[in-house]
């Protein structure tokens, strides 16, 4: 009898190590095959992050190629040409807008975006220089800028008179846009009050 009990003891020992083994396993094996499918948490947060972190990479790659320019000119170096086919003339564009940037050609605010790219391009240039004959141009004409990005065609969409004080000739635009501006009257005698401005937006882009 004594043994009979110890027998049954022992099988239900067995049965319940088995039982136990068993849920183990099946336990470890369920977990092991649910990482391999899916990866720990820290693993896909990681390949998560590479994966942001190659798209920023790409998508910061694909900014820099939509930039024109590759380099930006320095104050007082020349960035290409102005030609006003309406008056059969070609300018050098000086970066910068100082006497000495003035006196050599048209001059390009330095604030303002280069010539092709979105946004309010602004040129100046002296009445009695440059732009003697700037007065001839209105709506409808061409302005071509040439540079090292390319050529860039702007037409004539509007003609101001402004104060030489009034700043809304370098305000940015939604488009790109290219503005000219001299001292305007042409014929007064000394520090001109007014400028004459030409508002040209793009219309085509060759670029290099």
């Amino acid at each position: 009898m004594r043994k009979k009990w110890i027998l049954l003891i022992f099988s239900v020992a067995l049965i319940s190590g088995g039982v136990w083994f068993s849920s183990t396993s099946i336990y470890q094996l369920t977990k092991g095959y649910l990482m391999f499918k899916f990866g720990p948490e820290k693993t896909f947060t990681e390949s998560n992050e590479k994966v942001q972190a190659t798209e920023s990479t790409k998508k910061g790659e694909k900014t820099e190629k939509l930039s024109l320019y590759e380099v930006r000119p320095k104050i007082g170096e020349q960035m290409g040409e102005l030609r006003i086919p309406k008056l059969d003339a070609v300018l050098p564009i000086y970066h910068g807008t100082n006497e000495d940037e003035l006196e050599k050609g048209v001059g390009h605010f330095a604030d303002s975006v280069l010539p092709g790219e979105k946004d309010n391009s602004v040129l100046s240039g002296h009445r009695d220089t440059v732009f003697r004959k700037l007065g001839e141009v209105g709506k409808g004409d061409l302005l071509v800028v040439e540079t090292t990005a390319g050529t860039f065609t702007y037409k004539v969409r509007k003609v101001r008179i402004v104060d030489k004080d009034d700043r809304s000739v370098i305000v940015s635009m939604p488009r790109a846009t290219l503005t000219v501006s001299t001292c305007y009257p042409f014929t007064f005698v000394g520090a001109a009050p007014d400028r004459y401005v030409l508002v040209a937006y793009l219309v085509k882009s060759e670029l290099k």
